[in-house]
């Protein structure tokens, strides 16, 4: 674990996302809300946040931090659904890992909704978009990163 004991709190952002791909015929279901397990969309927000909630459980050697907000976010493609994930807090140290929970727990509870009509959707392309605040300041993610 890294020592932040020293650092000052500041206004931390981070902004992550997901694809979850799927057949058409899924991707209908869950537009009309019509998965036998339920609103998978809902399901799928409310899982997110809490994941972004329990990240030092989850990932050794993360801090607990206290959230200030989280928001997650779906966008329907012809192949998929895009989830987005902001995350705030005042801390001392980032959130980077906790917007990125938040979108992978998401596509996994899609994943969970779906699996009973399509078991080969894939989660892919997760990824941090953009970060705001502390020592390294702002970051923001090129369409044309390759590492």
């Amino acid at each position: 674990m890294v020592d932040v004991s020293k650092k000052e709190e500041t206004y931390r952002e981070a902004s992550a996302c997901a694809t979850v791909l799927m057949k058409k015929d899924t991707l209908a279901l869950i537009r009309k809300n019509k998965l036998s397990k339920g609103d998978c969309l809902a399901t799928a927000k409310i899982a997110g946040i809490m994941a972004a909630k329990k990240v030092s459980e989850l990932i050794p050697l993360t801090h607990p931090i206290e959230i200030t907000d989280c928001v997650i976010d779906f966008k329907f493609s012809n192949k998929g659904i895009k989830i987005f994930s902001t995350v705030k807090t005042k801390a001392v140290t980032g959130v980077e890992m906790e917007a990125l929970t938040a979108v992978a727990l998401a596509g996994l509870t899609i994943y969970d909704m779906a699996k009973g009509v399509d078991r080969g959707i894939t989660i892919k392309d997760i990824c941090l978009l953009e970060k705001k605040g502390g020592k390294s300041g702002y970051w923001k993610r090129r369409e044309d990163y390759s590492g």
